[in-house]
């Protein structure tokens, strides 16, 4: 997994072919909704897009798979659960020694077999080639489980069972399936996923790698080498990538297409460089692939020659809920320990609990992993439900769990003081851990960019489309006069966004906070198209405040709507739930509107100016800019 993809797309500026608008027309703030009922069908309709957050960015309230929260599992696929819990909980306390693992950076023979017993490095294999036949949600009920006792190994478990699986599973052909898939289960190969090269970081699509076709046309010949690699010292079969060489039939000239193959040790070529020497995830061990003169059957080309990137990105895609679940596990874990010594460390005779600074630490760590629990089970229930439109929330789940972790994990190293410090409280090594999450699968900083861009993009077609309809303004007379019709009511103050119907009446004004928040962020998309038109995709001080304004709409619908489900349910946990909702909005609300003004203040892009100037300073003198007030020579 440390192949830190992807999301080049971001860096391919000519993709985004946005023109500044002649007229000002823009569909945002409406109160129209794509399901007018919060238990209507999720019945697709034609090139509709049911994502909530690609058309947040278009000023439109899609809510099909926002609400109600959903409730993917059966009663049978629940009872499957709960027979697995019980025998994943006795692995990682019995079996398991998550310090051992640290301190010798491996993971001996007899775990590594259990693992394989349990079937926890199968989870999404269909039984009948091996595997446990998972849904995502099952999937997530277990990496749950993991990441709250050893998250090194379940990053080893999930570099196998998720991307050093899934291209086979998304995109193999049926006899790829019936070869590798067996192996990847039963026959107990380790599986890995080989992107990022030397040179290639988040701009997954500049490989070098190369594969040429023999002259007998029956294989190719690869060369090249992939960094970074987890489980690359363990896997035998490889989702690998390569650049091929195809000639376009009309005009014949040649063109690299990034292609992807299945590639096995057995075919000779194939070798690791020793483990990497990491800060954590010591015991997922992490190596440099080589591949010199590979020979690669055509048959094992997976997909299409040319789609490598699409698929890529997909395999990522698909997994990448996976890492907020680990966290989910190993943030509950963390608030569990820092609570029980606040309730027992007795403190100027008071119990820390009692501190109003402890009480405040301790209920954004538990609201904190609240919103990050709900996310993952909010991607991956809607995955199971068929969605296909999901990147965006992908995208989102992975910065918010992997940065939600890192706080909450440093913010109980707080509070147990000196203890928390100390390796006997196991929170060194989560921190450890963690610290990579925020880097891998997408680096936080690409992946925000590609939420904005992305959505802007999107917002940029609604415009050129009403564009269009202007320029024969009688053939389309309905769209014109209805876009008309939401500007003016948004001029003067109707067809505001409201949530009210979709939530419990005590989250009513929670959810008009995220309303708020909602309405002038269309607004704001819409006057950065209109001001910067294609240069916004140079504008990344902007588009950074865009991408934590989605972020944190997102965040506040999703709770919104399973605080709403525990209120609807009667669950037990229902009061708190609401709390921490309540909580979540109005600092999230209070968020958005200050990145909001950061993006629309001069005083704040006078002082984006500043940083840049500073910022190239440094690297001019390949350090800081100034000396020190007492430097002697």
């Amino acid at each position: 997994m440390l192949h830190s993809a992807i999301w080049p797309v971001v860096t391919r500026k000519s993709r985004l072919v946005l023109r500044p608008p002649t007229v000002a027309l823009f569909t945002s703030n409406t109160t129209h909704f794509a399901e007018a009922n919060p238990s209507a069908s999720l019945e697709r309709k034609p090139n509709t897009n049911r994502s909530f957050m690609m058309n947040l960015f278009s000023g439109k309230l899609q809510t099909s798979e926002l609400f109600p929260y959903p409730e993917p599992l059966n009663e049978e696929q629940k009872e499957y659960a709960r027979a697995l819990v019980d025998p994943v909980h006795r692995f990682f306390t019995k079996v398991n020694d998550a310090v051992r693992n640290d301190d010798t950076s491996n993971v001996d023979s007899k775990t590594i077999d259990a693992l394989w017993d349990l079937g926890l490095l199968s989870v999404y294999v269909p039984p009948e080639l091996g595997g446990l036949g998972l849904c995502n949600v099952q999937s997530v009920l277990m990496a749950e489980i993991s990441g709250g006792y050893d998250l090194s190994l379940s990053l080893m478990i999930g570099a196998h069972k998720s991307i050093g699986t899934k291209g086979i599973l998304l995109y193999g052909s049926e006899q790829q399936k019936q070869k590798y898939l067996p192996m990847l289960s039963t026959g107990r190969v380790f599986g890995a996923f080989a992107l990022t090269e030397p040179g290639s970081g988040s701009d997954a699509a500049s490989i070098k790698t190369k594969a040429v076709l023999s002259s007998c046309g029956k294989y190719y010949l690869m060369n090249g080498s992939k960094l970074w690699i987890s489980g690359g010292g363990l896997a035998d079969v490889f989702t690998t990538f390569a650049q091929v060489e195809v000639v376009d039939p009309q005009t014949g000239e040649k063109r690299n297409k990034m292609t992807a193959f299945i590639v096995e040790r057995s075919f000779g070529g194939v070798s690791t460089g020793p483990p990497e020497d990491k800060m954590g995830l010591k015991c997922s061990v992490t190596n440099e692939l080589f591949l010199d003169d590979v020979r690669v059957p055509v048959e094992n080309v997976l997909g299409e020659i040319g789609c490598g990137f699409k698929i890529a990105v997909n395999i990522l895609n698909s997994g990448r809920y996976g890492l907020g679940a680990m966290l989910s596990g190993t943030m509950k874990t963390c608030i569990e320990k820092a609570t029980e010594h606040v309730t027992s460390r007795v403190q100027f005779k008071r119990h820390l609990i009692e501190f109003e600074n402890v009480q405040e630490k301790l209920a954004m760590m538990a609201t904190h992993h609240y919103v990050a629990q709900s996310l993952t089970y909010m991607v991956s229930g809607n995955m199971d439900q068929g969605s296909v439109d999901f990147h965006l929330e992908a995208a989102v789940s992975k910065v918010f769990c992997t940065e939600a972790a890192w706080y909450v994990c440093d913010e109980a190293i707080q509070l147990l003081g000196g203890n928390g410090f100390m390796k006997s409280s196991g929170l060194e090594r989560f921190l450890r851990d963690i610290r990579v999450f925020r880097i891998f699968e997408g680096a936080n900083d690409v992946l925000r960019m590609f939420i904005a861009l992305t959505g802007i993009q999107q917002a940029g077609k609604s415009l050129q489309e009403i564009q269009k309809s202007l320029k024969n303004p009688l053939g389309n007379i309905g769209v014109i006069l209805a876009e008309g019709s939401r500007r003016f009511e948004r001029k003067v103050g109707m067809g505001r966004t409201d949530l009210s119907p979709f939530v419990a009446k005590e989250l009513h004004n929670a959810a008009k906070q995220c309303a708020e928040s909602i309405d002038i962020f269309s607004q704001t998309v819409e006057s950065l198209l209109l001001k910067h038109g294609k240069a916004i995709t140079e504008r990344q001080f902007l588009l950074a405040r865009v991408a934590d304004s989605a972020i944190d709409i997102y965040a506040m619908a999703t709770t919104l709507s399973r605080a709403s489900r525990a209120v609807r349910l009667g669950l037990p946990s229902a009061e708190q739930e609401v709390l921490m909702t309540q909580i979540w909005c109005k600092e999230a609300n209070e968020r958005v509107l200050s990145s909001v003004n950061r993006i629309h203040s001069r005083a704040s892009q006078e002082n984006y100016r500043r940083m840049a100037t500073i910022a190239k300073t440094v690297s001019e003198r390949r350090g800081l800019p100034y000396t020190n007030p007492n430097e002697i020579d």
